[in-house]
């Protein structure tokens, strides 16, 4: 894919349907939108199910709002000039876990603010406490830090607005229930520059002042690296702004009172580039820290019955800080003090096997073709992984797209007939024609956005380099064809990474599609435009280290690192961008055994945190440090040693581990429902 990972705010950070919300004081949506919002690319990487609206519409339908919803205030000039109560979001499917509040827009000096605060609950049978409502709050967010609102109207059901920041991080959707979406765009468009744009006519960009140097970044494919002309503040908002306790709605102004009261740091535009860019990267990084500071809290309500057992384990011995607090539970579980767990992986993480040969992988098949003992040979290709020779037949299996007891003749027959049905759907968008694409501005987009990611998707490899190259064609082909075979689902940012590997190793075009189509069973949840999979991997990933190693987790505690967004692009791409391109599918191969656990790519994080422990703790990272050393790790991870600690941790957790992963969460198969990829907007 592009540089756009490399900055791991594929928000989502450099490069997240219905489980439980990872986010605080807004679901990151993980709705990745890179730095230029004018290129069609960039409008729909969520890719929604609504359609964009006429380009005729015009700026008409932006209603002036009447000065009569005013408020003034005696706080410092701030003054409230919208206000709109019955804004709801939706954190599940749930109507009773429906979290309705009061919207203002609080305007001070010049500057813009946005608000929402929740009621509390009125009804006794209210599935969600006031705590886990509060953790959805915003509070005074200025404009200068928001890139795009995006409007939402579904045939049936309520009007909604998703609020994009610079940095990609997205709130979860508003629901305007008694509606008010215009006079809430009309009323940002008094006081900030709001313009609609020029490829979608739902989408209003904010402050996009398209300068020499800002185009220069999107060149680069960087996230909006510099500020724009209108200097919005890096200094983050004052913590009593983001205090755990809900505040009443009256306060909102003195909140943004506080926010504007601290100095505001001045960018010199002639600055050296890479200055700027982490600049910029430590705002966005220390914004979604603090948003999202309150989810791990020791009360929050996570949904699912957890065993509080503690693992005290050590991979290293960090040097104490004064700083950081080691606070081992006192509750009863499994004690292992820091010498024992350094041999931990020598006795229960077992040495690795040289890859499984053609000579070997014979011994598991019966004369028909058929794998005699499916989990011998999943622990097997667990140990070692596969010769490369042996994927193109081993994959389909692993992935579950040929049954491991069909015969060579059935999966002969099997393959014969998938490419038909290949070919069936393939022909379904290439047969459209340019009159009929005018006409079909969903298309348009996802063939755009294809078109550009697959010419920067692992070009340095020989099978997809140089001008011309019709494997490059064929990932185009693949993922067109994918948008319509799940066209809920459609095309995001990140598959492309994924369906590469899987090509190269295939080199065939109907083969390489339905074993994507198999992988994206599984963690086509990564890639919902409301990001709870990757929500509640996240969520499960954290509170896998606070069993495994309470001190990390107390540091992260104190350092408000507990939404481990650093963590975002090992997890959404499988560690794609971590490791060389054939240590990739050794993961990979060894991920899709599902031994012996199908969350192990959880474990792997845990084990590489707990590898660099000791110089994350030693030398104090903050989020943003953290963050740069977690992409800079890229290249320089030893996979043998992470998989035989990733297996020591996941026996050493043992089902106190599995308690702690919500059901459900990726990459489970998902029900045969369509529940993981129903992507059309509620109807009631």
């Amino acid at each position: 894919m592009n540089d756009y990972f490399d900055m791991v705010h594929y928000s989502h950070c450099n490069v997240f349907r219905k489980s439980v919300p990872l986010v605080t004081s807004f679901n990151v949506g993980v709705f990745s939108e890179k730095s230029s919002m004018l290129e069609s690319e960039l409008h729909d990487l969520s890719d929604d199910a609504d359609y964009a609206a006429s380009q005729q519409q015009g700026s008409a339908s932006v209603m002036l709002r009447s000065d009569s919803t005013k408020q003034s205030s005696p706080r410092d000039g701030a003054e409230v000039v919208f206000t709109k109560d019955n804004v709801t979001i939706h954190p599940t499917q749930f109507a009773s876990e429906r979290i309705s509040g009061r919207l203002k827009l609080i305007k001070q000096s010049s500057s813009l603010f946005m608000t929402w605060i929740p009621y509390k609950g009125h009804s006794s049978e209210a599935r969600l406490s006031d705590n886990d409502r509060n953790l959805y709050t915003i509070r005074a967010v200025p404009f200068t830090e928001i890139r795009s609102i995006r409007r939402h109207t579904p045939a049936l059901g309520w009007q909604y607005i998703i609020v994009v920041l610079s940095s990609g991080l997205a709130y979860p959707p508003l629901y305007f229930y008694s509606g008010g979406v215009k006079e809430f765009l009309a009323t940002i468009k008094q006081n900030v520059l709001l313009v609609r744009s020029e490829e979608d006519a739902n989408v209003f960009l904010v402050n996009d002042f398209q300068n020499t140097l800002q185009r220069t970044l999107s060149s680069l494919e960087l996230p909006r690296a510099v500020p724009l002309a209108c200097g919005p503040s890096n200094m983050s908002v004052d913590e009593s702004i983001l205090n755990e306790n809900q505040e009443r709605a009256d306060n909102d102004v003195n909140n943004v009172s506080q926010f504007l009261g601290r100095p505001r740091h001045k960018v010199d535009p002639a600055r050296d580039l890479s200055i700027q860019v982490l600049e910029k990267f430590s705002l966005v990084t220390r914004f979604a820290r603090e948003t999202t500071s309150q989810l791990f809290r020791e009360n929050q309500s996570n949904g699912f019955t957890e065993r509080r057992t503690h693992v005290q384990t050590n991979l290293d011995h960090p040097r104490k800080s004064s700083h950081v607090e080691e606070k081992t539970s006192d509750e009863s579980g499994l004690a292992l003090d820091s010498k024992e767990f350094d041999n931990l992986s020598l006795v229960w993480g077992k040495p690795r096997q040289p890859p499984l040969g053609s000579e070997e992988w014979i011994i598991f098949l019966d004369s028909e073709g058929r794998v005699t003992d499916s989990e011998a040979l999943r622990k097997r290709v667990f140990y070692g992984g596969l010769d490369h020779e042996l994927r193109n037949e081993v994959w389909g299996l692993l992935l579950g797209y040929y049954p491991y007891e069909s015969t060579y003749a059935e999966r002969e027959f099997l393959k014969s007939v998938k490419k038909s049905e290949y070919e069936n759907i393939k022909n379904q968008w290439q047969s459209i024609s340019s009159a009929q694409a005018k006409r079909f501005t969903k298309f348009r987009e996802r063939k755009g956005l294809i078109e550009k990611d697959v010419v920067r998707t692992d070009r340095s490899l020989a099978f997809y380099e140089g001008d011309d190259n019709p494997n490059v064609n064929i990932l185009r082909d693949i993922l067109l064809t994918y948008s319509f075979y799940n066209f809920d689902l459609g095309y995001c940012q990140g598959m492309s990474d994924l369906l590469s590997p899987i090509l190269f190793v295939m080199d065939d075009e109907s083969e390489a599609f339905w074993c994507f189509v198999a992988l994206m069973e599984r963690l086509g949840p990564n890639f919902n435009r409301d990001q709870n999979g990757m929500h509640s991997q996240l969520f499960a990933l954290s509170k896998l280290v606070e069993l495994l190693d309470s001190p990390l987790h107390n540091y992260f505690k104190q350092r408000d690192c507990l939404n481990y967004f650093f963590c975002f692009r090992w997890v959404l791409i499988q560690f794609k961008r971590e490791f060389e391109y054939e240590k990739t599918m050794r993961l990979w191969e060894v991920l899709w055994t599902r031994y012996p656990s199908e969350h192990l790519h959880l474990y792997v994080c845990v084990a590489i945190l707990k590898r660099y422990r000791g110089k994350i703790m030693g030398e104090e990272m903050d989020f943003d440090t953290l963050l740069k050393f977690i992409n800079e790790l890229s290249g320089h991870i030893d996979l043998d040693a992470t998989l035989r600690d990733a297996e020591a941790l996941c026996i050493c957790a043992g089902e106190n581990g599995a308690a702690r992963i919500p059901p459900g969460t990726p990459p489970s198969l998902p029900v045969d429902d369509g529940s993981f990829y129903a992507q059309q907007d509620e109807i009631l």
